[in-house]
């Protein structure tokens, strides 16, 4: 378990430093969507929070996970369009250095019930891909429910991936 407190907070400019940290790392870099640089800026990271801060707050729920107020990873949720309009699609990631403690967990449900007491949001999904069992974990244990498999949904690095799909509905608890 992690050591101090797992909180989630709007992005700062000054957070850019602790997060282009977090993302000059192809470890982390391998389980995400791609349009990430590698390798990953100040600059960039600048440029992020910038965009992150400047959304539009009715679809984009942006925020720094921080430990004892220091940036150590990213959880959005983002407000999906037509139909979809109040379901919202989660993406999340924090510092290697930090994995297997919870601390994503924390953070995931931290956002989840921000999101779901602050908008009009039904549904919250991630599509993590279905060899990252971490990820998956993190999901389950925030208490989202599997779906099913999206086969070969994803093209990373030259592979062809299946993604797994994970949802939290409003009204389902959310654990813990």
């Amino acid at each position: 378990m992690y050591k101090g407190t797992v909180s989630i907070r709007k992005w700062r400019m000054e957070d850019a430093p602790d997060i282009a940290a977090v993302l000059n790392n192809k470890s982390i870099l391998d389980n995400l969507r791609d349009g990430i640089p590698f390798p990953y800026t100040e600059r960039d990271g600048a440029q992020y929070i910038e965009s992150m801060l400047s959304a539009d707050p009715e679809g984009t729920f942006a925020f720094a996970i921080a430990m004892d107020d220091r940036a150590v990873g990213s959880v959005g949720v983002f407000r999906q369009a037509n139909i979809h309009s109040r379901s919202a699609e989660m993406g999340y990631y924090v510092g290697q250095e930090h994995w297997g403690q919870g601390v994503c967990t924390e953070a995931v449900k931290q956002a989840c019930r921000h999101v779901f007491e602050n908008s009009d949001i039904l549904r919250i999904y991630a599509e993590p891909f279905a060899h990252n069992g971490a990820s998956c974990r993190v999901l389950e244990k925030a208490g989202f429910t599997y779906e099913g498999t999206l086969r070969s949904n994803a093209v990373k690095n030259g592979a062809v991936l299946d993604m797994k799909v994970y949802a939290l509905v409003r009204g389902n608890p959310i654990a813990g």
